[in-house]
């Protein structure tokens, strides 16, 4: 019998093979205590089992391929920091010094501390990193225990073309099977910003996660499909469905291969609108996939990774070197810059947890909030994106403001730091231009007030999403909410996008929305004239604005502002293509 179960596509492509099921070990973690003249054997024991840790991660950075991504190796090279990271290597002495406990357990115990915390983030990127953190402890954990490798470490061919289903896969785990030529993988949990997900994208393996209990209803050596665009995986199709999945294909490659040719073409519509394609990136490495796309620019560069598994923060200088390496890399192309976007309650920082830590972080002290009230973390990103403005075509963009008020304090802040620069003889772009994020719904209810303050708007539609609608993405009792269609949400959008055309300010939107091929005609008949999107949709994105037309758009959306029903706006873009 087919069965057919829906997760979250996050890496597009149609896949046909059969299933290895991959069951991970439940490690059965023994506790126990050990004599005082033991503890000295015990740590060093624990530093074996990381020295091998060490040599197995840099194994398989030696598998990645030539030529993709360089960020692929970055989430290697991040778990191989965090095995050097003296923060976690010296509480995990401490506990086996203090408690006297194995090592197995001393591990377990710091996992679950750091757990804790990472579920009170307010960010969902920075929520999913606890999944990296389980990773290195579990890697740890096996070479303690004496596990034998996997399948998958096995430096084989056996899982070639196979479809990889599991509860949840490491970046290594990725690589490897790459590497060995499995055709997708599946998983139960993770999201569409785990660092797993991520790389599914740049290594091109269609992959879908959010497949709850699938291992439920597979066997090993099912013929399985996977449509990584729609996050569908259908378990033992008959004839018929294998048979259009296997035409899906063939039509996908020649899509594909016509999709690279519009790299150096210009972004413009049937009826001669020009359209501004920039892309997000997350890390410096992903400078490599802008080029290959050929994007304008970047119109979101998340700079949370700099304050990632350390115990102080970046200073300029360091803040300084990222920017103008990427600016290098992007060989001049502009960059938006985003000041970081962190909570109070996160760890990011080796801080411990408070007691009183916000039941809900994501409506607390975090973005522009936090830096505000910490200007000794604010102020140096600030100088340093101010100096490296002197260099190439930077912008600066704040997150989640949700009053003028709090514009006009950053300003302020800026233009003192502009003042100190010039005391110091220091290079800077004095006409930097300043953006605003509309992701709070108060911020695009009075996107009017922010227009006429600011060089830009970018509407960041993860966010302002799940603040309009009230619910948690990453919680999986209500994220069946969230819908991008919302009425109240397409609204929001259209105001702002009236905003910025009334007073002259150019709107962007940097959010999940703007990369999905469902919503892009929308989008340009609401208004919308400037994207970005993740680099691995963007030839997509470029192809559907190169088939549309404004001037048969426009009706469309008017049509669905006046909707009440989401799933009416929906069936709505579905029946008409509105090219």
């Amino acid at each position: 019998m087919s069965i057919t179960l829906h997760g979250v596509g996050v890496s597009r492509g149609i896949a046909i093979g059969r299933l290895h099921i991959l069951e991970r070990d439940k490690l059965d973690i023994p506790e126990y205590r050990i004599k005082a003249d033991d503890v000295d054997t015990e740590i060093t024991r624990l530093d074996i089992a990381l020295e091998i840790a060490r040599e197995q991660l840099c194994a398989v950075r030696e598998h990645i391929p030539r030529g993709v991504s360089s960020d692929i190796a970055d989430f290697i090279d991040a778990h191989l920091l965090m095995l050097n990271d003296s923060l976690l290597i010296n509480e995990a002495g401490r506990l086996i010094r203090k408690q006297r406990c194995n090592a197995e357990w001393a591990l377990k115990l710091l996992y679950d501390s750091l757990v804790s915390v990472f579920d009170q983030m307010a960010d969902p990127y920075l929520k999913t990193r606890k999944d990296d953190i389980y990773h290195v402890v579990y890697r740890i954990q096996r070479i303690l225990l004496n596990q034998a490798p996997m399948r998958h470490e096995i430096p084989d061919s056996r899982l070639r073309g196979y479809i990889i289903l599991a509860e949840d896969l490491t970046p290594a785990d990725a690589v490897l099977m790459q590497h060995h030529g499995i055709a997708a993988f599946a998983t139960e949990g993770g999201g569409p910003t785990s660092h797993t997900a991520i790389l599914a994208r740049s290594l091109g393996i269609p992959s879908i996660v959010g497949l709850h209990e699938a291992r439920c209803y597979a066997q090993e050596d099912d013929l399985a499909i996977i449509d990584g665009a729609n996050g569908v995986l259908l378990i033992a199709p008959d004839e018929k469905t294998l048979a259009h999945y296997k035409k899906r294909q063939q039509e996908d490659k020649r899509h594909y291969a016509k999709l690279i040719t519009l790299k150096e073409m210009p972004t413009v519509t049937q009826d001669g609108v020009v359209i501004e394609l920039n892309a997000n990136i997350e890390l410096p490495g992903d400078s490599a996939a802008v080029r290959e796309v050929g994007a304008r620019g970047v119109g979101l560069y998340r700079t949370e990774f700099m304050y990632m598994n350390r115990e102080t923060p970046p200073d300029e200088e360091e803040h300084y070197h990222t920017y103008a390496e990427v600016l290098r890399a992007l060989d001049n192309r502009p960059v938006t810059i985003r000041t970081f976007d962190l909570g109070a309650d996160d760890q990011t920082l080796g801080r411990q947890q408070e007691a009183n830590a916000p039941l809900n972080p994501a409506l607390g002290l975090r973005a522009i909030r936090l830096c505000l009230r910490k200007p000794a973390l604010f102020r140096p990103q600030l100088r340093a994106i101010l100096r490296v403005s002197a260099l190439g075509p930077v912008r600066l963009m704040i997150p989640m403001l949700s009053g003028v008020g709090e514009l006009k304090q950053v300003l302020q802040i800026v233009d003192e730091i502009k003042t100190e620069l010039r005391s110091q003889n220091m290079a800077f772009d004095p006409n930097l231009a300043i953006g605003a994020m509309i992701e709070v719904p108060a911020a695009a209810v009075c996107a009017d007030a922010f227009a006429r303050q600011v060089d830009f708007l970018s509407i960041g539609t993860n966010d302002l999403i799940q603040y309009t609608i009230a619910i948690d993405r990453l919680n999986e009792e209500v994220n069946y909410l969230y819908d991008p269609m919302h009425p109240g949400v397409l609204r929001l959008i259209r105001m702002t996008i009236e905003a910025g055309q009334k007073a002259g300010t150019p709107v962007a939107m940097c959010g999940e929305m703007a990369g999905d091929p469902r919503f892009v005609r929308l989008l340009l008949g609401l208004g919308l004239r400037e994207f970005s999107v993740h680099p691995a949709v963007l030839l997509e994105v470029k192809h559907i604005i190169g088939e549309s037309r404004i001037e048969t758009l426009e009706p469309l959306a008017l049509e669905a502002l006046g909707s009440e029903d989401s799933s009416v706006i929906l069936k709505l873009l579905q029946g008409r293509a509105g090219r």
